[in-house]
């Protein structure tokens, strides 16, 4: 599928690029092997092949937020070396903030 200089001014207009004539000619020979290319995939016959959104295996991780015990020794020592506290409890900056 060999692309036009027209659909290439068309392309290049909807990305914002300004090209010149040589770029064109280039840019229009390399997206048509990749379009030639995407053509071929079309005629593999994937009626058997199980749809997957990914394929590394990979699986988010989360964990239950769960309270861990320690002793009242070991909390003494953790708020008596954190630089802000309000009350018995550690004072850190804001995560996310609101302002725009």
């Amino acid at each position: 599928m060999k692309l036009t200089r027209e659909e290439i001014d068309r392309i290049a207009t909807l990305a914002r690029l300004s090209l010149t004539d040589q770029e064109k000619d280039k840019f229009a020979d390399q997206i048509s092997v990749v379009l030639t290319y995407a053509d071929m995939l079309k005629e593999v016959n994937t009626d058997t092949v199980e749809e997957t959104c990914q394929v590394t295996g990979l699986e988010d991780i989360m964990r239950e937020d769960v309270e861990e015990p320690v002793s009242e020794e070991t909390r003494k020592k953790i708020l008596s070396q954190f630089p802000k506290k309000k009350y018995d409890l550690l004072e850190v900056k804001a995560v996310f903030d609101n302002k725009n």
